[in-house]
């Protein structure tokens, strides 16, 4: 595998992908790369390609791994928001409907000529992420956005290819 076979995807693919799994019209613009500290906690989505190998990345803050989460499961807006700004981090139900998103989003690595990717493991927001992942999160190979969810809010999201 050379890394000119695989593609990140574009602004459009991503706001479309999303807008359409979420059901409301999701924005995207220019954002900064999400990068996880001990104060901004990130879910990161790792797939692999059929040979086990990491092939792609999805790293979103706290705040939009609960936005599209909760907008997903069709979770009361207020509810989510006080999953992020009260206690921190996701509850159980968020988590199990992120990982429905990340799964989704692999089908945005997945375009011809490229190995095919599938999701192989996601760390939400206060796990510990290996050591490996964690250094290939700063991979150049990446799109950063900010997103916003309609009716719950904004944050941010970075497709990394290591």
């Amino acid at each position: 595998m050379t890394a000119d076979t695989r593609v990140l995807p574009t602004s459009k693919d991503i706001k479309d992908m999303l807008t359409g799994l979420v059901g409301k019209p999701v924005a995207v613009s220019p954002g900064a790369p999400v990068t996880p500290t001990e104060r901004s906690p990130v879910s990161v989505a790792v797939y692999v390609d059929p040979h086990l190998n990491v092939n792609a990345l999805c790293v979103m803050d706290l705040a939009l791994s609960a936005w599209t989460a909760g907008a997903l499961a069709m979770l009361p807006p207020g509810g989510v928001q006080d999953a992020v700004e009260e206690d921190g981090e996701l509850t159980s139900m968020l988590t199990e409907a992120l990982h429905e998103v990340v799964n989704v989003v692999s089908a945005l690595f997945n375009v011809p000529g490229a190995p095919h990717s599938k999701l192989h493991k996601l760390f939400a927001p206060g796990d510990d992420i290996d050591g490996d992942i964690a250094g290939m999160l700063a991979a150049f190979n990446r799109i950063d956005l900010a997103v916003e969810v309609p009716g719950y809010g904004k944050g941010s999201l970075s497709l990394v290819i290591p």
